[in-house]
């Protein structure tokens, strides 16, 4: 069920994204970063959202170790979303064989846990 979550999130999040930029153009970074020096609700919802996002990037970043590529991963979750999360997720199950501490931790750190 995970995985079909995660699948259907991110075709759901690939459609809307597609059709919002079309509509609306690329440059997201004006509109969300604008609506939070307004200091209205939107502002707090993007506000939020990228604390949200600020957590996505050092998990990721964590959980590979802080290696550069574990901080490309971490930069690429922030500015990525949900969209790269759910990808990344959905391929980390699969390595994983469904293994939630190995998904959560990385291999290293669930092997570990495992040991003791």
């Amino acid at each position: 069920m995970f995985r079909i979550f995660l699948g259907a999130v991110f075709a759901a999040i690939a459609i809307y994204t597609i059709i919002t930029g079309t509509s609306h153009g690329w440059n997201l970074v004006p509109v969300f970063f604008g609506d939070m020096a307004a200091m209205n609700w939107p502002g707090q919802f993007n506000f939020d959202f990228f604390t949200f996002l600020l957590l996505s990037g050092l998990w990721l970043a964590w959980r590979h170790h802080f290696t550069p590529a574990g901080l490309l991963l971490g930069i690429i979750g922030v500015f990525g979303g949900m969209l790269f999360l759910s990808a990344y997720l959905l391929v980390a199950s699969i390595r994983a064989k469904g293994d939630i501490a190995e998904i959560m931790l990385g291999r290293a750190r669930a092997s570990a846990i495992g040991k003791q």
